[in-house]
């Protein structure tokens, strides 16, 4: 790296803020990938001041014009795809490939959100009184916070800031700590792209005192928040109390059911590619599997074979086929987890409870107990948990036996098990034949029990109800 990245906040339009906060490559630890802003409680408080200055002049600007300015900042951002991709790599530690894809989704979402600029937002109804029309029409909330992890430090402040400013909102955000340079590219795209200063605000900084301002502050109409489900209720309860609207996106603990009609190196493809990929550390990934006797044996030799060749490494070498831990608080959940599922009876089958740096090996557990914490909690580490069970309805009881309800799937080639696991397995998101981890742009997402607060959804058309509040207008001849 040629020189350090900064990032700073983005306030009224004016990138502020000292750069004090050294974040290290968590592959390469003597490198400083970035050095950014530390912000306030007054850095916050200026920033929602900003966004609720500027938002009734954003709601009046047209919605076309307002997808307008996403759309031209998805080119920006296409633009210097390269750099951004390059940049995410170095302060989050996932393989190149899976940070272009991961600023390839970001342009994606500017795009979609920027083409439903022309869409329509209401409806029109008979109605039972003559020469009258109704139609509903949806109005912007004022200003919105958000509060994104550093798991897809793009990609996640893509999909909520995109709809919230197409929706007529002002916006503040703020990023993850571990990820601030992701967050000021995309700030950077929407600024260049014609936003009008103070509609968007940045500031970078801890939740403790960035995250809580925004929960506070009557000013912010609604939060929208990812990341763990302690903390996320924690807002919620906040942000409730004070009469905001919350949306959380929270912990995942999915499961997938392997069943005997499957073909096992399909099956272990799509377990490991859930597992293992982005190194584990996405709330979608996979971390237990129940399987049945008859494909035990097949599915776990295929299982360990492809973990194999998910060498941990540096994310910018593109022969790395797995990135490292993105931080050393990380890395102790991870080995903590390993180690107490193997001091209560399970055995590893691949990988170890220990790392060279933040360099983890996927780890295939087996003779896990259902209700260990290896099963039943989230770690968000590259380690998958194996039971058995003996048939389908233990497997689908399993799988529905989980405080997490994100996504779940199931390997078979019967018809009839993959129509009642999508009707009856509990989880927002259920994937039949494919691994759990990843979702079109263009559908929704959020789970139920404690991964998600469930009323509003992300992605797709529905994100911007998250956003807006719906009036009814009766029109009548005199």
């Amino acid at each position: 790296m040629s020189s350090t990245a900064i990032a700073q906040h983005l306030i009224d339009g004016e990138f502020t803020g000292e750069p004090v906060k050294e974040r290290r490559n968590p592959a390469r630890p003597d490198e400083v990938a970035v050095v950014s802003a530390s912000g306030t409680r007054a850095d916050a408080e200026a920033a929602i001041a900003a966004a609720e200055a500027a938002q009734p002049a954003w709601a009046a600007v047209p919605a076309p014009a307002r997808g307008a300015i996403l759309m031209r900042a998805a080119e920006l951002l296409r633009s210097r795809a390269a750099e951004v991709a390059a940049d995410l790599v170095r302060e989050e530690g996932k393989t190149i490939a899976e940070a272009s894809g991961e600023v390839g989704r970001a342009v994606g979402v500017l795009q979609f959100f920027g083409s439903l600029g022309w869409a329509a937002t209401g409806t029109t109804y008979e109605s039972a009184l003559p020469g009258t029309t109704i139609s509903t029409r949806r109005r912007p909330l004022g200003v919105v916070g958000l509060i994104t992890p550093w798991n897809f430090p793009i990609a996640i402040p893509a999909w909520k800031t995109a709809p919230a400013l197409l929706s007529g909102n002002a916006v503040v955000l703020k990023p993850s700590e571990l990820t601030p340079m992701s967050a000021r590219h995309l700030a950077a795209a929407l600024h260049e792209a014609g936003l009008p200063a103070g509609v968007l605000n940045v500031v970078q900084g801890s939740g403790r005192t960035v995250g809580e301002t925004l929960a506070q502050d009557d000013r912010i109409a609604a939060l929208s928040f990812t990341g763990s489900t302690a903390v996320g209720r924690q807002i919620g309860r906040v942000v409730n109390e004070r009469g905001g609207r919350s949306q959380l996106e929270m912990g995942g603990k999915n499961g997938v059911l392997v069943l005997d009609d499957a073909d096992p190196r399909r099956a272990a493809q799509v377990v490991a590619s859930g597992g293992f990929g982005l190194t584990g550390q996405a709330c979608t990934a996979t971390s237990r599997v129940y399987v049945t006797p008859g494909i035990r044996a097949a599915f776990l030799e295929e299982l360990a074979a492809i973990a194999a060749t998910y060498a941990p490494g540096d994310g910018l070498d593109p022969a790395t086929a797995m990135g490292v831990v993105a931080s050393d608080a990380q890395l102790e959940r991870d080995i903590s987890a390993v180690r107490n599922a193997v001091d209560s009876g399970a055995t590893l089958l691949h990988g170890r409870p220990e790392s060279d740096g933040l360099h983890f090996q996927p780890v295939i557990a087996v003779d896990v107990e259902h209700a260990s914490p290896l099963a039943a909690e989230e770690i968000f580490g590259p380690i998958v948990a194996v039971m058995e069970v003996p048939d389908y309805e233990a497997g689908l009881a399993a799988i529905n036996d989980s405080a997490y309800g994100l996504t779940a799937g199931i390997c078979t080639t019967s018809l009839s098990r993959a129509s009642d696991f999508a009707e009856n397995a509990h989880a927002g998101v259920i994937k039949v034949n494919r691994a759990t981890a990843g979702l079109d742009l263009h559908v929704p997402f959020g789970g139920v029990k404690d991964s998600s607060s469930g009323t509003f959804r992300e992605q797709g058309h529905t994100a911007t109800q998250f956003y807006t509040w719906e009036k009814t207008v009766y029109l009548g001849a005199e």
